[in-house]
């Protein structure tokens, strides 16, 4: 007679535990789920050790929020897949932010003694702060944490009580609108 195994609990049972306090539970979520989430990340990012920082972060988004996940079909790994996906392209995007300041401080800067450059610049600036300041309140706090700050739509989303999506909205627009009020600066006069 050939012993009996007991079948693995499924995701909806660990994570019950979990909620519980198991950590146990949570660990073999982690266990069972990780090498999903690290290759979604990484088909977003197509960065090894960014795919491995948003694989962290999805793993530390679950443990916070785990009274509030709904398992899929007596799985976990939808939720976590489609956390790794925007975390991801929230990474891929401060990290493009981060390189494009990078490069305007080293490349865009002007030639030294550069009179017409620095008017220039200045110029943009000063009609930058112009039309921030017209902004509404909202978009004048989503200017601040996204666009000079380092926020993704999802932390400026919970430091404002908005939605993710309402965040990446308002902040399309925003750059729109402020394209538009910067054209007129641009054109030769």
């Amino acid at each position: 007679m050939e012993p009996t195994s007991t079948p693995a609990p499924d995701d909806r049972a660990l994570l019950g535990r979990a909620r519980s306090g198991d950590r146990t539970a949570f660990s073999e979520l982690y266990d069972r789920h990780v090498r999903a989430v690290y290759w979604q990340a990484f088909g977003v990012v197509r960065d090894d050790d960014l795919a491995e920082d948003v694989t962290q972060e999805v793993f530390i988004t679950a443990w916070r929020k785990l009274h509030g996940i709904d398992v899929v079909d007596e799985s976990l790994l939808p939720w976590l897949l489609v956390t790794a996906r925007y975390t991801a392209l929230n990474a891929r995007r401060g990290r493009l932010r981060q390189e494009a300041r990078q490069t305007d401080l080293t490349d865009d800067a002007p030639a030294p003694g550069s009179v017409e450059a620095d008017v220039v610049a200045a110029q943009v600036r000063d009609e930058i702060a112009r039309a921030v300041a017209r902004l509404s309140e909202t978009d004048r706090r989503i200017y601040d944490l996204c666009v000079d700050g380092n926020h993704s739509y999802e932390q400026a989303a919970g430091d404002l009580g908005l939605s993710h999506a309402a965040v990446r909205n308002r902040l399309s627009r925003l750059r729109s609108r402020l394209r538009a009020d910067l054209h007129a600066i641009r054109e030769p006069a």
